[in-house]
């Protein structure tokens, strides 16, 4: 992935840092592949000491004006920028696809799902509230108030590149905070463009930064002494690794892990609505999303009909590049990734998996170089199996047969991961008891991907989430902020012998 900045594209992407692109010369740069047609389109710059240096020093500069700038004059912003964001959506969306790979709809999906998350953070006066007792005690009033951390770092993931800073960077910023993003080096352009229109919707320079680049630029964020926070998205390793040193380095950290999503479809359950949304939920995005459903299962006696309607949806996805209007699915978003998935395929045959569909069959409506992998899916998956164990980020999906309710509970609950999860059915009371009895973040009743609405917060339980503040929403507010409390007496000065009546008795003590 590394190398010289000497290749054959002109194109450049550096970071954003202190209101500007960056215009020093870097010493590693990454190549930026167009997915679809297989083909290095980009090189991005990649930040070493001395680039997190100047990107942390940039947002510490900039902290003590933010903080103290007014809640109206933040809430102005953030509106500027929602409008800004909405007008340009389009533009940021041909963004995404270019460099991920999803499909347009997709790409715009995830943007309007950022675009609520701007919109929560425009309420940032209401939020950011205290609270107040008067008269606790005798002349002594108690107030809270939340405060800024000071610098924070978002470390977001190639899957969302437009939605995922616009999880937390909205957030971070209306509560007073500054910040350090560092996208990833797969697909970075999304972030510096949104880094451009807060700039254009008067952010100052330096509270928003952008750093690319690989461990070097994420290690430094999290060491860096004048980082307070971090947020990150990622697979499960890494977040671990991402909590573990940040929090050894006195840092509040959120760091969202991987999954493996369960969809348990019971036998009342509209198979035809299972299966369509086993498809969606399945393949969306080429199945590189965490909330992805990758393991269906379908509880006795519905295995047989399930698996083959949604075999023959399989058929009709019409695989492609995502520019063109009528794909349905895109790439993925690297050679290595594909090859990776794909490797996924045979693993599955070898242990005792029955391959219904084999996406490397696929004849994509796109350039023979891009990194194609089509729909997969298995039947007869069981747990010890690497295909139903692994979180395998791509379009390979899983049936397991189940004999029971609580066989199919028993295998949600004894997974590792606790993302999300759905039950199918039309029994409300079979629903309610799945909702008590999952230990998952997040339940989707005849919903396929349970993702919050932004006033609501994002996350999962077990592996799925490290630390105890979930993404965006009223904990995302929480995260952002500290609190401070003030225990306040002031003495009644008529006691020093000050009159203070009001209005004045100018008719006492005339002689």
């Amino acid at each position: 992935m590394t190398g010289s900045t000497n290749h054959s594209t002109n194109q450049r992407i550096s970071h954003w840092i202190d209101g500007r692109h960056w215009a020093g010369v870097p010493q590693r740069s990454g190549e930026v592949f167009d997915p679809a047609a297989g083909e290095v389109r980009a090189q991005v710059d990649f930040a070493g000491e001395v680039e997190v240096a100047e990107a942390v020093a940039a947002a510490s500069r900039a902290l003590p004006g933010w903080r103290d700038t007014s809640l109206a004059a933040r809430g102005r912003v953030m509106f500027a920028f929602r409008e800004l964001l909405a007008a340009r959506r389009d533009e940021l969306a041909r963004i995404v696809t270019t460099e991920h790979g999803k499909v347009e709809s997709d790409a715009a999906g995830e943007i309007q799902r950022g675009l609520e998350n701007v919109e929560f953070a425009c309420g940032a006066p209401q939020l950011l509230k205290g609270g107040f007792s008067g008269n606790v005690s005798t002349g002594v009033d108690v107030h809270s108030a939340h405060r800024p951390l000071g610098v924070v770092g978002v470390i977001s993931p190639f899957n969302f590149p437009a939605m995922v800073p616009l999880w937390f960077v909205p957030n971070a910023i209306a509560c007073g905070n500054t910040v350090v993003l560092k996208p990833s080096e797969k697909d970075p352009s999304a972030a510096v463009f949104i880094a451009e229109l807060f700039a254009e919707a008067g952010l100052p320079p330096g509270v928003l930064n952008v750093l690319h680049g690989d461990k070097v630029a994420v290690d430094g964020l999290l060491e860096h002494p004048e980082v307070r926070a971090v947020s990150f998205v990622g697979s499960t390793p890494i977040a671990r690794y991402v909590y573990q040193t940040g929090t050894s380095h006195g840092k509040r950290v959120q760091a969202l892990g991987g999954a493996k999503n369960h969809m348990v479809v019971l036998p009342d359950a509209d198979l035809d609505l299972a299966a369509d949304a086993a498809v969606s939920a399945g393949f969306g995005s080429a199945g590189e999303r965490c909330m992805a459903v990758s393991v269906v299962v379908a509880v006795d006696p519905v295995g047989d009909d399930l698996v083959a309607k949604i075999a023959d949806r399989i058929g009709r996805i019409r695989v492609g590049d995502g520019r063109k209007p009528d794909s349905e699915m895109g790439p993925l978003v690297t050679a290595a990734h594909r090859d990776r998935v794909a490797g996924y395929l045979d693993a599955g045959v070898q242990e005792g998996a029955t391959l219904v569909v084999d996406g490397r069959a696929v004849r994509p409506d796109g350039a023979r170089e891009g990194f194609w992998l089509g729909p997969s899916l298995f039947d007869h998956a069981r747990p010890g199996m690497s295909i139903y164990a692994d979180e395998i980020f791509g379009p390979v999906l899983c049936v397991v047969r189940a004999a029971s309710y609580q066989d199919a509970v028993e295998l949600v609950n004894g997974n590792a991961y606790g993302n999300g999860t759905a039950i199918f059915t039309a029994d409300g009371a079979a629903a309610r008891r799945f909702e008590n009895d999952v230990e998952v973040g997040m339940v989707g009743v005849n919903v396929p991907i349970p993702v919050p609405v932004g006033y609501y917060s994002f996350g999962g339980w077990k592996d799925s989430l490290f630390g105890d503040s979930h993404a965006y929403g009223p904990e995302g507010f929480h995260f952002f902020t500290r609190t401070k409390v003030v225990t306040e007496r002031w003495p009644d000065q008529s006691h020093a012998g000050v009159n203070l009546a009001f209005p004045a008795d100018t008719t006492r003590h005339k002689p």
